[in-house]
């Protein structure tokens, strides 16, 4: 199966792409990041979110997605944007008609480090060891992905660790 991760922020989303077929069996497609500048509208940021997720699904043609929950915040405003961020990703996702699994912070961070309070650099550290990948060439964000990605492949291989919260939307 091929799953779509997304790690969404209005100016910098993540994205990995990976082929899993069995646990012991992880390879990556692709991962990056959609990197808009701070000059840009808001507008053309969700644009260009959704344009590359759309590049992305008709390139790997993914069984499904999966996209980190929605954060809540103190500052409503920062909440806003980042939740246009991912409203932009879904959409894309789901114009293809293609499943959309939705995990915590903690459940990713869970699935590749063993617990839900890992550092980015630890999630870095154990995936570069994981899937025998470069992680310093990554940015974080793909590696937030990657783990998105990873998390919601161990629910569907193996249901038994759904213990990670997780939703379809």
């Amino acid at each position: 199966m091929i799953i779509l991760g997304i790690d969404t922020a209005i100016r910098c989303t993540g994205y990995g792409v990976i082929q899993l077929d069995k646990m012991s069996d992880i390879k990556v497609l692709d991962c990056g990041i959609i990197k808009n500048t701070q000059k840009m509208k808001h507008s053309e940021c969700l644009r260009r979110i959704s344009g590359g997720i759309k590049e992305l699904v008709d390139h790997f043609k993914p069984n499904s997605a999966s996209i980190e929950d929605a954060f809540y915040g103190k500052n409503i405003k920062t909440s806003m944007i980042l939740s246009m961020a991912r409203g932009a990703a879904i959409a894309a996702v789901s114009e293809y008609k293609l499943p959309v699994f939705t995990y915590s912070p903690r459940s990713a961070k869970k699935a590749i480090v063993g617990t839900g309070k890992g550092s980015k650099a630890q999630i870095a550290l154990m995936l570069a060891n994981l899937l025998g990948i470069n992680t310093i060439d990554i940015p974080l964000d793909s590696t937030d992905a990657l783990a998105l990605a990873i998390c919601h492949g161990q629910n569907k291989i193996r249901p038994e660790l759904s213990t990670f919260l997780t939703n379809e939307i």
